[in-house]
């Protein structure tokens, strides 16, 4: 069984790297953005409830997003293991996910480690209209507002991986894969 959850700021290829590790690993890429469009497409209780709070423009409370977690952990297809990707994004959060999964919990937490000048300009060259300098400066403090406390939550549990994230993108699959076999 392979259960991971994929850290990193936002322009150090988490993205690429989790189309190659779930290809690799053959399990299931879990995103929390597919999983709430997901449950209010199936209007499922939880996914009614999270349409309400997203509707009125606020963020879905850390317990509404465990739940749909949990909904979606609960699928045979994860029997196997899987990849969470923006998930979880707080210490409660990552305190529930390890309650969900009792005993076995997260195999390994892998932070994909890329300098905030290369991230920056990786963003600012994808032209996208959202990556002004300003709010790339902001996402990475919100970064590190919010992520670093969860590298030393998964850390304290010896299950931290970080993984230098430059280089092709080759180079930094074998980083990880090479990082996650030597766990096993």
């Amino acid at each position: 069984m392979t259960r991971l959850v994929i850290l990193g700021k936002q322009g150090a290829g988490k993205g690429t790297q989790c189309a190659l590790l779930v290809d690799h690993y053959g399990i299931p890429h879990i995103s929390t953005g597919d999983m709430l469009r997901a449950a209010v497409a199936e209007g499922t209780e939880l996914g009614l409830k999270a349409k309400e709070v997203m509707e009125a423009g606020d963020l879905v409370s850390d317990d509404l997003i465990l739940g749909i977690v949990q909904e979606r952990l609960a699928q045979p297809d994860v029997d196997s293991g899987f990849l969470l990707d923006g998930f979880p994004r707080t210490d409660a959060q990552a305190q529930g996910l390890t309650e969900m999964l009792a005993p076995a919990g997260i195999d390994v937490a892998i932070d994909i480690e890329v300098p905030d000048d290369v991230v920056t300009q990786r963003m600012l060259a994808r032209g996208r209209d959202d990556d002004s300098p300003e709010a790339i400066k902001r996402r990475l403090e919100l970064y590190q507002a919010e992520t670093a406390p969860l590298l030393d939550f998964y850390s304290s549990r010896g299950i931290l991986l970080s993984v230098d994230g430059l280089g092709t993108e080759k180079e930094v699959q074998d980083r990880i894969v090479d990082a996650i076999e030597s766990r096993r």
